[in-house]
């Protein structure tokens, strides 16, 4: 399974400085307190518009740990409902010791998708348990116009990449995110969407009776999409040393309210269709 290329030095371990980092963004944004006190001004960038007359690149990051028979539906939709009106490159951030994974990338790698580029990012488990750090180094290196941040339970049914195109064109808010989502209910682990896809690597569809539409108020975690070159020039959390720290377990993700903190924006709703999110009961990563 062939990964991204990359000569980027290892993620720092934490010191006994990283819990008080920790705790501080972790409040520091809730407080109010102006971000480019500590960090570089995000907001205050120019932005590269894309070259004229070129398809809109967009690149999707997603990370996976334990949870290929999500990452399935994620993928599926891709091939099921491919984008006709942008260039996608579908990155995903995984960990070589998740073998279910592993052979779901395998699987999806030999699937030829017009307009679709699949890229795989491997991390160490330890580096995977913080999600700032797989993001992080897929957005520096990005060559895409917006990069969409992203969990593998998130779906781009018909429709949804070309929406977002159409709604990106002439575009240059630092952070976008769709207006509306469908969500399933809580799913158990025997719910059989969950259990179809878990069987083998395989093409997978969901049953859109299941979802209902949700409003969304501001770019959260799997809804942020940012612009390419804010990405390239800033990473994901990338001057929050804390945030590209190791870590021995999944932790929750607190840098995604950093991340708005940084650019000084909840971000702006645009009309995106074929937003579907499988909630589920069961947690891990």
């Amino acid at each position: 399974l062939e990964g991204m290329e990359s000569s980027q030095p290892q993620s720092p371990r934490p010191t006994w400085r990283t819990p008080l980092a920790l705790w501080f963004y972790r409040l520091a944004p809730g407080l109010r307190l102006p971000a480019k006190w500590w960090v570089p001004d995000m907001a205050a960038a120019q932005a590269s518009p894309p070259e004229f007359g070129a398809p809109l690149k967009v690149e999707i990051v997603s990370h996976c740990w334990n949870y290929s028979h999500l990452l399935a539906y994620q993928l599926s939709s891709l091939v099921v409902a491919p984008a006709q009106k942008c260039e996608v490159t579908m990155t995903v951030c995984y960990c070589p010791e998740d073998q279910a994974t592993v052979d779901l990338l395998a699987f999806f790698e030999a699937q030829s998708v017009p307009n679709v580029r699949w890229q795989w990012l491997p991390l160490a488990r330890e580096e995977l348990m913080r999600r700032a750090i797989g993001r992080h180094r897929a957005a520096i290196v990005s060559s895409a116009d917006w990069v969409w941040f992203t969990d593998c339970d998130l779906l781009f049914h018909t429709g949804c990449l070309d929406g977002l195109a159409e709604a990106l064109a002439g575009k240059t808010d630092p952070l976008v995110f769709p207006r509306e989502e469908r969500c399933t209910p809580m799913l158990k682990p025997s719910d059989e969407m969950l259990v179809a896809a878990a069987k083998a690597p395989q093409l997978v569809e969901i049953d859109a009776a299941r979802f209902e539409t949700q409003l969304r108020q501001k770019a959260t975690g799997p809804l942020q999409i940012v612009r390419g070159d804010l990405a390239r020039r800033f990473g994901y959390c990338g001057v929050i040393g804390c945030y590209q720290t190791t870590t021995d377990r999944w932790r929750k993700t607190y840098e995604d309210r950093a991340f708005r903190w940084l650019l000084g924006t909840a971000g702006t709703a645009v009309d995106v269709p074929g937003v579907y999110r499988i909630k589920h009961i069961e947690k891990g990563r």
